[in-house]
C-alpha cells in the first residue's frame, strides 16, 4: 500500500492510500475532473506525489433577458 499525493502545479488535490501507484499518461478523475499524469516522484519507500493536468471546465455563459421591449399595462 502506498500512500499517494496528488498535485495541480504546486496545490495539493487529494491524498489516497492505494494499492498502486499511477503510472506517467495515465488518464484519471479526481473531484469529478478529468485530467492526465504528467511525472510521479518517489519520496520514500511509500510515499509517492504525482502531478496532474486537469482539463479546463468550459462553463456556459448566462444569458440575461432584454426585459425593455415587453409590453407594459
Amino acid at each position: 500500500m502506498f500512500n499517494v499525493y496528488f498535485f495541480e502545479n504546486k496545490n495539493p488535490l487529494l491524498s489516497q492510500f492505494l494499492k498502486r501507484v499511477p503510472a506517467v499518461g495515465e488518464a484519471l478523475t479526481i473531484k469529478g475532473r478529468k485530467g492526465t499524469v504528467s511525472t510521479v516522484t518517489n519520496i520514500d519507500e511509500k510515499n509517492f506525489h504525482v502531478q496532474v493536468i486537469l482539463e479546463n471546465v468550459n462553463k456556459s455563459k448566462v444569458t440575461t433577458v432584454d426585459n425593455s421591449k415587453k409590453k407594459r399595462r
